[in-house]
């Protein structure tokens, strides 16, 4: 499917006398005139394949009209700035690049904008309203919404976010391709993992090896900050400070994954950190493998994720019980506090609606974990499932999870 279908696929859903007004962002200063890493808004990327600051989309839905209007908006390159900062896409690259025949400078978005409020019967304009949390400071998008509210307070805003979600729910074949090659970076990357680990080193170490390699493969940034966590850090659930030894006969944890053409892969894996689990190591390993397995085997079109996590629960409850840790299979949140899945794509936690039912093509998490804090036990094992039309492919089948072949894998034996 090409960024053209992205759009018209949102095209489908809009009603007529719509705009769209999409902001990739612009960049955001940590401290004097440092910034930090530039990453584009998600749904602009979706829309566009573009992942530069400072660029506007504007689509427009008119009454009456088949067609739809698309302009793509962009800096005009300034010499002396590019000397400073890297050279700035043409309009033809821009124009190839995502397909958008239309391009101007930013300059004249105002100016366009006001055209069709002017020209055109226009009830609805799109912006990304979403909003993690209320703490939150507000987004570029929201922001520029608001001023728009301002000027334009006739026209009802809509969320472009929540009109994105169902289709980026479902991947099509060039998304899936490229969490294959994520994922087979991350591979890769834990892999060195594997054979680089040894009690003694930091945990940071192990996760330079990690990225190292991951960028040396062409993942040029990551689905979301490194866990490497080891002994009780792993029981903590998005631990990334990554900074304490890593003691003889302790597990490491590794949540990770490399990014590649933008979209995420998300893996976790634990690692004995002498090449060995001790046997009360392994036989909580085993839960944990028996559920991810479990949840892979329930993994089909018609259940939700809360039907996959009841999955996970029941098998880590009943194991726990029978460890003795628990007397009823009920009391499992007291060492399984997550859920068991989630959806990827451009996000690592990709767009999705609670309650949504699971379609062939989307992309999902299978991570159950077990967090034992009094034996300083930290372990997760997170697979990305593919969903098909009678169940799912295990796109991450080849990053080694059986704690046997870990060990032997780790003892270098072929």
């Amino acid at each position: 499917m090409s960024l053209q279908e992205h759009r018209n696929r949102l095209y489908a859903t809009l009603p007529e006398g719509s705009i769209v007004v999409s902001y990739a962002g612009v960049p955001v200063h940590t401290n004097e005139d440092d910034y930090y890493n530039f990453e584009a808004n998600s749904q602009f990327f979706y829309l566009t394949g573009l992942e530069r600051e400072n660029m506007v989309f504007l689509a427009a839905k008119i009454k009456g009209k088949p067609e739809i209007n698309e302009t793509l908006f962009i800096e005009e390159a300034d010499p002396k700035q590019e000397r400073w900062t890297g050279k700035m896409p043409t309009k033809e690259e821009a124009a190839q690049a995502s397909g958008i025949k239309e391009i101007k400078y930013t300059s004249e978005l105002s100016a366009a904008i006001s055209r069709y409020l002017a020209r055109e019967d226009i009830d609805y304009a799109y912006f990304d309203l979403y909003r993690c949390g209320a703490e939150d400071p507000e987004d570029y998008n929201a922001l520029k919404a608001r001023e728009f509210a301002r000027l334009y307070p006739g026209v009802t805003l809509r969320d472009l976010h929540k009109a994105c979600v169902p289709l980026r729910e479902r991947k099509d074949a060039e998304e899936i391709d490229l969490v294959r090659k994520a994922i087979d970076i991350t591979r890769q990357g834990l892999d060195h993992v594997m054979k680089t680990l040894k009690p003694g080193m930091k945990e940071y170490q192990a996760q330079a090896n990690f990225e190292y390699t991951c960028k040396s493969l062409g993942a040029v940034r990551f689905a979301f900050n490194t866990i490497s966590a080891a002994g009780k850090n792993g029981c903590m659930m998005h631990y990334n400070t990554n900074r304490e030894e890593i003691q003889p006969g302790s597990l490491l944890l590794m949540d990770l994954g490399a990014k590649y053409g933008n979209y995420c892969s998300d893996i976790s894996r634990t690692f004995p950190a002498d090449g060995v689990y001790t046997p009360r190591q392994k036989e909580v390993y085993q839960l944990v493998l028996k559920a991810n397995l479990a949840v892979a085997e329930a993994a089909r079109p018609g259940i939700t994720l809360k039907d996959l996590n009841e999955v996970a629960k029941s098998v880590l409850g009943e194991g726990l019980v029978k460890m003795g840790l628990i007397q009823d299979a009920k009391d499992v949140g007291k060492y399984y506090m997550h859920s068991v899945s989630h959806s990827i794509g451009i996000d690592c936690h990709d767009a999705t609606f609670t309650g949504d039912v699971l379609q062939p093509g989307w992309i999902i998490s299978d991570e159950p974990g077990l967090y034992i804090d009094e034996e300083a036990i930290g372990i997760r094992i997170e697979d990305d499932l593919l969903i098909t039309e009678d169940g799912c492919e295990v796109l991450s089948k080849d990053i080694i999870k059986d704690p046997d072949e870990i060990e032997k894998f780790m003892r270098r034996e072929d």
